[in-house]
């Protein structure tokens, strides 16, 4: 599966979302025509504010969309964690000049329509990539000269690879993994509030988080502090399927009893909110199945506890492409270079993920040794313990 002649076939990627975007752009700047295949009927994205690390930013510079990514982020002065139930401050960490020295990369928000944005202005700047939307990816054919994706329109398409980033509800996943999500029972209510309606005692520059008994409250500002993104999680006393539909603000209240006045604020606010019922999957270590390999939430779906999904994705994409780099384009030595060095780190997400969301929802004795986790400690004692997450970059992608 070596370098593919000029003119002929593309390299297919299912899914149009940031994880396959990414994947387009990394692949084009290998030297490949790349088809995206994404089944809305227009490119866009759900969803209100995305977090970003250090090793977000380094993928959007690799993708070559730093820029545009840059342009409409807001670059916090710190994250904190109070205790919704009291307002103690269990932990402070400044993303100031000294978190920017340490990493190389700022930590900021940005609105996940405005990342995905700036990946599909990258790719629109390519000749090299071709987008069909309204094109539901069904199952894939392989041979020895390539893939035939059919889609549920009846049609067929033809390339000499297939990148699987179609999501957490992946079709390449159930056909060659075919496992089960894990639903967490936990659900996520996102809104974001205009400036002129959000609590002016809540308005900081910061990433925040208030941790509570089976919940928490998260905000942050958005859009040049135009907007505040406000996300609300609890443990849902129902039955809970994977799924994303419009919810109540009677919903909302119910699951909050105790928590602190100020706290309160935040779920008083929205008009409108969108109920996310969360699930990941189990790591798997095999993603590739000959000329197809699996992508972001496909590869590893994980819940939001360390608001990595989206930078998980574009990192994958990197690396993907530089595993190409360095075996010239050879799918079969790349995909598995790409395999062996995102497998576990993607799974230390997902599995540390789930412990943060326990730390984050404590009661009762663990509530009081959580509050206690990180007294006192200095912010360069933070920063350590980041430095396997914050310190990826285009340059040690490869080494894992």
């Amino acid at each position: 599966m070596g370098i593919k002649a000029k003119n002929a076939l593309p390299v297919l990627v299912a899914g149009g979302g940031i994880g396959g975007l990414a994947a387009a752009l990394a692949l084009t700047r290998q030297g490949f025509d790349v088809k995206v295949l994404e089944q809305a009927s227009a490119l866009g994205e759900i969803g209100a504010g995305l977090q970003v690390g250090p090793n977000g930013f380094a993928a959007f510079d690799a993708l070559g969309v730093g820029e545009i990514a840059r342009s409409k982020a807001v670059y916090t002065d710190f994250m904190v964690m109070h205790d919704a139930l009291d307002e103690y401050q269990v932990g402070h960490i400044p993303t100031g000049e000294a978190f920017l020295q340490r990493f190389g990369n700022p930590y900021a928000v940005i609105h996940r329509a405005d990342a995905h944005m700036a990946l599909l202005d990258g790719a629109k700047a390519s000749d090299r990539i071709e987008v069909s939307t309204g094109t539901q990816v069904l199952r894939v054919e392989q041979d020895d000269d390539g893939v035939t994706v059919f889609d549920g329109q009846g049609g067929q398409h033809r390339g000499i690879a297939l990148i699987g980033a179609d999501g957490v509800k992946s079709a390449v996943r159930r056909q060659f993994v075919g496992d089960e999500a894990r639903v967490s029972g936990h659900v996520v209510y996102r809104a974001v509030v205009d400036k002129k309606d959000f609590p002016v005692d809540l308005q900081w520059n910061a990433a925040s988080i208030w941790v509570g008994p089976n919940c928490h409250l998260v905000h942050y500002p958005l859009r040049g502090g135009e907007q505040y993104n406000v996300v609300v999680t609890f443990h849902s006393r129902d039955k809970e399927e994977w799924s994303v539909r419009m919810g109540s603000r009677e919903e909302v209240l119910s699951y909050f009893d105790g928590i602190c006045p100020k706290a309160r604020q935040l779920i008083e606010l929205p008009k409108d909110w969108s109920r996310w019922a969360t699930a990941d999957r189990e790591p798997i270590g095999q993603w590739n199945f000959g000329r197809v390999t699996l992508l972001g939430d496909a590869a590893h779906a994980t819940l939001q506890y360390l608001a990595q999904g989206a930078c998980m994705a574009m990192e994958d994409a990197v690396t993907l492409g530089e595993a190409l780099r360095v075996n010239d384009n050879d799918f079969d030595k790349a995909f598995a270079l790409y395999q062996r060095c995102r497998v576990a780190r993607t799974a230390r997400i997902v599995l540390s993920a789930r412990e943060m969301g326990r730390i984050f929802h404590a009661k009762g004795v663990e509530r009081l040794v959580r509050n206690e986790l990180w007294k006192n400690r200095s912010p360069e004692r933070f920063y350590d313990a980041m430095e396997w997450l914050y310190g990826w970059n285009l340059d040690n992608c490869l080494t894992a």
